[in-house]
């Protein structure tokens, strides 16, 4: 009976999610999917420099798995790098490291759904993703909110806030402005999230558990306004596998997919 296979550590989620070649003739469906253990490897090795027994102890995983992925890894790279192949990165056998926050966060019950606002200094959902110092966390039961705690992100940003969120045990995000790479970020950790809501967070908790929130499924950084029409339920999204493999492209009926399109943070 084959032994089963451990998920490999990676420490952060990537702040870049797609690369392709300037001239534009690489197309959607030619393109080569670099895995997140791939990318951990490739960045522990390449760029920070580790042995590769140092590697495996950081990934834990065998020295002999590491030489495997990076071999893996190099040739993909080579292949989009020599025939103008996009690259894309997601999925993968991971198992996301994310440290806890100075302040922490409690834990919360098995029939809670936690919902995380992107918070500013005057109590309205701050604008922008990628800048957020800190969130607002409404935990919800029955439809109602039963606890409230603002936490700072202690200086992480971009695609990292991601993994902080998934460290919290965020279900659903609400913010503002939101880029491609952050989104692709969100969609790994299966953190479905509505964007372009502007006005007081309190107001866009209530409206969300009562399923008016006003929202912009088309939402990017430099959009930030509602697209009348468009409402989401207060439902609860499923906790995400404990051990990676989390693909793109899962169908969320109002939260924003990561598309075969790169995008920026």
């Amino acid at each position: 009976m084959p032994r089963p296979k451990r998920c490999r550590r990676v420490q952060s989620f990537p702040a870049f999610w797609c690369f392709e070649a300037e001239d534009g003739r690489n197309r959607p469906d030619d393109s080569i999917r670099l895995t997140l253990d791939e990318y951990e490897a490739i960045r522990l090795l390449d760029l920070e420099g580790l042995t590769q027994a140092e590697c495996a102890e950081m990934m834990n995983v065998s020295r002999t798995t590491v030489t495997a992925i990076y071999e893996r890894a190099r040739k993909k790279i080579a292949e989009c790098i020599v025939n103008g192949r996009r690259l894309l990165i997601s999925g993968g056998d991971y198992d996301l490291e994310t440290e806890e926050t100075a302040s922490g966060s409690a834990g919360k019950g098995t029939n809670t759904m936690r919902l995380a606002v992107t918070y500013d200094a005057d109590g309205t959902v701050f604008q922008h993703f990628g800048r957020t110092e800190q969130f607002k966390i409404y935990d919800i039961e029955n439809g109602e909110v039963t606890r409230t705690e603002v936490l700072g992100t202690g200086g992480t940003g971009h695609g990292a806030l991601a993994g902080f969120l998934k460290s919290i045990g965020a279900d659903v995000l609400i913010c503002g402005g939101i880029g491609g790479g952050a989104q692709s970020a969100l969609a790994e950790a299966g953190i479905p999230f509505f964007g372009g809501v502007t006005g007081p967070a309190d107001e866009a908790a209530k409206a969300y558990t009562e399923g008016k929130l006003s929202f912009d499924p088309e939402v990017h950084c430099d959009h930030h306004h509602h697209e009348e029409g468009h409402s989401c339920g207060g439902h609860h999204h499923g906790e995400g596998h404990s051990c990676g493999g989390h693909h793109h492209g899962e169908g969320h009926s109002c939260s924003g997919h990561h598309g075969e399109g790169c995008g920026h943070n």
